[in-house]
């Protein structure tokens, strides 16, 4: 009798070039939420003061602001989502095309309403995730 043992992860690691974007996208949630802290001071010590519970009221500074932070937390979410996929795509591929596909969708409407925005720094895992990757192809076959 044999015992079968699965590939260590170390053994079948993927290359960085193949397992950036999960970091990318946590940089850029941390940058966004740090933005927000420095920038929006005074609307984030308003909810404070509020008492944090229905305090954007009917507000537009604060309500955007709100949207901002949890925006940065939303993509913080899916960035590590991500990371923790590429990380074990080398034991279960999974595929991320559509998750590509809808991440890159999002990022151009946002560029094409706020070209000044921070939204171009979502292009490159969008674009990335949408890419086919596959074993043979980092192979040459």
């Amino acid at each position: 009798m044999t015992s079968q043992t699965s590939p260590s992860p170390r053994s079948t690691a993927i290359p960085f070039r193949n397992r950036w974007k999960g970091q990318w996208m946590l940089a850029v949630a941390v940058l966004h939420t740090l933005y927000a802290a420095v920038v929006f001071p005074t609307q984030l010590q308003e909810i404070v003061r509020r008492g944090v519970f229905n305090s954007v009221h009917k507000d537009p500074a604060v309500g955007a602001v709100v949207w901002f932070v949890l925006f940065g937390v939303l993509f913080a979410l899916l960035g590590w989502a991500i990371l923790l996929a590429e990380r074990n795509a080398a034991l279960a591929p999974v595929p991320l095309r559509g998750l590509g596909a809808g991440l890159l969708a999002l990022t151009v409407l946002g560029i094409v309403l706020m070209p000044s925005s921070g939204f171009w720094l979502a292009l490159p895992p969008a674009l990335a995730l949408c890419w086919p990757q596959s074993a043979e192809g980092e192979k040459g076959g």
